[in-house]
């Protein structure tokens, strides 16, 4: 499946998030300000509005990623590439965490939202050039569109998302994910479609980008549907959220084998030894002899 960090250039680190760029960002520019030639009179103005539009999508992403800290998360990585950006962050399995760091990015553009009106107002009725004008006029549309593109209710789509953990609150993780998903597929699939009949190339490659994001969180529904119906380890406890971990083949070796991590204590395939494992529930690494011997578990035998 095609990966954003390959062929990403890291550029700056900002509240100890390393921002990257995605190389074929500059291409599509270069063919953007190429093909808006007549929209200002100076070639400067082009730069400038896509330049701005590179800045609103980073803050946006920002907004994601230093929510997601705020409730306890990871969130250390940003791509931008031509179709916007992904903020690469893990709140913590807990519905109201996963929604505020999901609704924060286009808070942050709902913020932006009255000062750039403000700026395109004042810009139009002080008589300044149509240049400088027509560049505040575009910023605001753009960061409206942004926000409505971005709130639509289709996954992966913020709005998507922060349906899923409204869903979750009701119906839980597993099943949540699993409707938001097979409904953004479904819409994914009717966009393509539109796209390709009738010749639009960006929107059949959003389309076509949305639908393996889609089917990403379709199999991740199913793993989760798994590994809520599999038998626990009562003999151990994770040490951070206190859950017992699934008994099955839910850890994966550097190797690519999967194992029980509790049941063996070396990959079966290698003979690695594997001292830590990830937990399920809330994502956090910790010794396994940390999770046998923690006082919630030894207080439950």
């Amino acid at each position: 499946m095609f990966s954003l960090n390959q062929g990403a250039l890291r550029i700056f680190r900002l509240f100890k998030v390393d921002v990257y760029l995605h190389w074929s960002w500059a291409l599509v520019a270069f063919i953007e300000l190429s093909t808006r030639k007549n929209t200002y009179r100076s070639q400067l103005w082009n730069i400038a509005e896509y330049v701005t539009l590179f800045a609103i999508v980073l803050m946006h992403e920002f907004g994601h990623a230093l929510a997601c800290r705020s409730v306890g998360g990871k969130a250390e990585r940003i791509v931008l590439w031509p179709l916007g950006g992904v903020a690469f962050v893990s709140p913590p399995a807990r519905p109201g965490a996963v929604l505020w760091s999901i609704a924060a990015g286009p808070l942050v553009n709902l913020c932006l939202a009255v000062p750039l009106i403000l700026l395109a107002v004042f810009a139009n009725t002080l008589g300044v050039s149509p240049d400088v004008s027509r560049y505040f006029d575009s910023i605001a549309i753009i960061n409206a569109g942004l926000f409505i593109f971005n709130m639509l209710p289709i996954y992966p789509l913020d709005g998507g998302q922060i349906v899923q953990s409204l869903l979750w609150f009701v119906i839980g993780r597993a099943r949540s994910l699993l409707v938001v998903s097979i409904l953004g597929m479904a819409s994914a699939a009717l966009v393509l479609i539109l796209g390709l009949t009738r010749g639009w190339i960006w929107l059949s490659i959003l389309a076509a980008f949305a639908a393996l994001r889609a089917w990403a969180g379709f199999n991740q529904a199913r793993k989760l549907s798994q590994l809520a119906s599999a038998p626990r380890h009562q003999e151990a406890r994770c040490p951070s959220c206190g859950a017992h971990p699934p008994a099955g083949p839910f850890w994966r070796c550097r190797c690519g084998h999967s194992f029980d991590a509790f049941a063996q204590g070396q990959c079966p395939n290698c003979t690695r030894p594997f001292a830590s494992a990830a937990c399920t529930d809330c994502s956090k690494q910790a010794p396994i002899d940390s999770w046998r011997d923690s006082p919630s578990s030894a207080s439950n035998n």
